[in-house]
């Protein structure tokens, strides 16, 4: 049976920190489209502290660390990441609260919690145009699969978010500060998708999983060696 311990979860966070720093400038100039283009700095502050941070994290359980990392987030992620991201990984430790390892349906079931959390902080629903457009087809595909085979359930998550970037590019935004813009969000892609794409991209590099970008902002999106 598959299963993933702290260290897995550790090597994880560390190569999306890497990705989300690499990537700075990017995400805020695609933020820029229709926002107001500090969605790639907010996120690059918060993952630095984390980056420098993580080595001293509290890792007696994936819980606490990902608590941690939910508190790191919601302090030092500026605008609206941060208390959707700081949700996000609060609401998935407590699905690993206390526990050393965790199995394929417990990680299904920490993406699910983070997923409920961020709703109901934000309250977007499927078509707003945000990051949950990616999220709620990565967590479908995980609940079809049987986590037998990891590469496979990369591949195909990687694939579901690499295809949300097209799916909603012609949406016009319903949360956030695109939504303010109106019908000019259309025809843009939300940052916040490409930003979960571009992550499971680099973990597809990370963990030798053969993977092809379709999504143009995954073709030119910085790629941290690793």
């Amino acid at each position: 049976m598959t299963t993933f311990t702290i260290a897995d979860f550790e090597k994880a966070i560390d190569i999306t920190c890497d990705t989300v720093i690499a990537n700075e400038k990017y995400f805020s100039d695609l933020d820029g489209l229709a926002g107001d283009g500090d969605f790639g700095t907010s996120l690059a502050t918060g993952f630095k502290v984390i980056k420098k941070d993580l080595p001293e994290i509290d890792k007696s359980a994936i819980g606490a660390m990902m608590l941690k990392i939910s508190m790191i987030c919601s302090k030092h992620v500026g605008g609206s990441s941060g208390p959707i991201w700081g949700t996000g990984f609060m609401r998935a430790g407590m699905v690993g609260k206390g526990l050393e390892e965790v199995s394929y349906q417990q990680l299904t079931e920490m993406l699910g919690s983070a997923i409920e959390g961020i709703v109901a902080r934000g309250g977007a629903k499927r078509g707003d145009k945000t990051l949950l457009d990616a999220l709620w087809p990565i967590h479908d595909k995980m609940q079809e699969m049987d986590g037998s085979d990891m590469g496979a359930v990369l591949a195909a998550i990687t694939a579901e978010a690499d295809k949300a970037i097209d799916e909603t590019r012609s949406s016009v935004a319903h949360r956030g500060r695109a939504s303010q813009v109106g019908e000019r969000s259309a025809n843009t892609p939300d940052p916040g998708i490409v930003g979960v794409a571009t992550i499971l991209r680099d973990w597809c590099k990370a963990y030798g999983v053969d993977y092809t970008p379709n999504a143009r902002e995954l073709q030119v999106s910085s790629v941290k060696d690793l």
